[in-house]
């Protein structure tokens, strides 16, 4: 894959996390959902949920897992921009938060590592779920 820049990176990242998504029956609404508080990657849908998803990209090999990342500050951000989306994108689907790992090789070809569904929950004073 060369040298590339992390926005790069991780467009390669969210596109591979989408064919796969699409790939296992979940329709694309929405990608790189952005506000004041954050942005949220990949919103999607499946017949129960409405999944609101944040996607890690790492060279393969490399010694930390992507999900680390998503800390609780990271998370607040998702949730709270997730809020502000449905308050103008009305559904009465469930929302459910994912995280998707996503690696690639110097070739360029990228694998899905793992999807981990439901992997964190709406926390705080501003519950709108």
């Amino acid at each position: 894959m060369g040298i590339f820049s992390k926005k790069d990176v991780g467009n390669f990242g969210e596109d591979t996390a989408a064919k796969f998504l699409i790939k296992n029956k979940y329709k694309i609404i929405e990608t790189n959902y952005k506000t004041k508080l954050g942005e949220i990657d990949i919103i999607c849908e499946n017949k129960d949920y409405i999944v609101f998803v944040e996607v890690k990209t790492r060279k393969y090999g490399t010694p930390y897992r992507g999900y680390t990342a998503v800390n609780y500050k990271k998370q607040d951000h998702i949730i709270r921009t997730a809020s502000m989306y449905l308050r103008t994108h009305k559904t009465d689907k469930q929302p459910r938060f994912d995280i998707i790992e996503v690696e690639y090789y110097a070739d360029g070809t990228a694998f899905v590592k793992e999807h981990y569904v439901d992997a964190f929950w709406q926390r705080g004073d501003y519950g709108v779920f």
